[in-house]
């Protein structure tokens, strides 16, 4: 069974371009709705895609479970969204940041800026900013959309009003573009959260997902599922020489041979196919593993 686990997460491992496109267009089935200038509002919305995707994207099929946490946690009515809590939750505990490496669109397109031929940085330096993504959760979609209303007791999306720059991609600019109305009322929000998504742009082409690193609570939520989630790695200790191979492949910075499910892994599979020793495979197991220690 575990065979047949290992074979086909390698497959998937080896056309994992191709699933996250396949993932992309399923999250966003109502194309013709970029030249109409309108949103789907059918049933859809009301589930949750997995992956970070703009409920205000025109094709978008599905409701981003950030932006729906913040829509109820910001609400009059309620205080804890159970549903997208429950959702992610699930998702979290059975995939972790598998849904980082194959479902997200928005990883997905910084994937694609990344392929642009120019020379590559290194984020190994910059680990600490990879904390930043928990204080944003934290702060910009738990905290700040609950305890910051207005006078009828409702909060702001503060994430996706004030710094998600999948919002300008997929929503503000493909609407303001299709509709003269939204072009003239245009202001500062506009143009600081389009000033974002170029600075995720620029440093998506030098860097790997700098997004998903730094700054994505999606991703943050995820990540915190990694080491108990049932889908995850694992290291064949008497097949691993600790050679690091698989660790200077990493392009999420982890060092595979001794932490396999660290928060920052999104499954990628690199690792696994660059294994000499055939030492690591994906499967799914209920089992926690010890992992090695750090030698000198």
């Amino acid at each position: 069974m575990d065979k047949k686990i290992s074979g086909v997460s390698q497959l998937m491992s080896r056309f994992r371009g191709w699933i996250q496109a396949g993932a992309a267009l399923l999250t966003n089935l109502h194309l013709p709705n970029f030249i109409k200038g309108g949103l789907y509002q059918g049933t859809g919305k009301t589930v949750c895609v997995p992956g970070l995707n703009c409920y205000s994207c025109p094709a978008a099929s599905g409701a981003c479970p950030i932006g729906a946490f913040q829509a109820v946690a910001g609400s009059s009515r309620f205080r804890f969204s159970y549903y997208v809590t429950g959702f992610l939750i699930l998702l979290g505990v059975l995939l972790g940041r598998f849904i980082c490496g194959f479902l997200c669109p928005f990883g997905w397109f910084q994937e694609l800026l990344h392929k642009i031929p120019t020379k590559k940085l290194s984020t190994k330096k910059l680990k600490p900013l990879t904390y930043l993504k928990y204080v944003v959760l934290l702060v910009m979609v738990v905290l700040l959309p609950a305890l910051v209303v207005n006078d009828v007791g409702m909060g702001d999306p503060f994430f996706c009003k004030y710094l998600c720059p999948a919002g300008i991609l997929e929503g503000g600019i493909p609407l303001s573009l299709a509709d003269t109305g939204i072009r003239a009322s245009l202001g500062w929000l506009f143009t600081w959260k389009s000033c974002i998504l170029l600075g995720v742009v620029v440093l998506s082409v030098f860097f790997y997902r700098p997004f998903c690193k730094w700054l994505c609570p999606l991703g943050a939520f995820y990540g915190l599922c990694n080491k108990v989630s049932v889908y995850r790695l694992e290291v064949d200790q008497s097949k691993c020489t600790s050679c690091g191979a698989c660790s200077r492949v990493c392009q999420m910075d982890v060092d595979v041979f001794r932490t396999p499910n660290h928060a920052e892994c999104i499954r990628c599979g690199d690792c696994v196919a660059a294994c000499p020793h055939q030492a690591i495979t994906k499967t799914f197991s209920l089992k926690k593993q010890t992992n090695k220690k750090e030698t000198i």
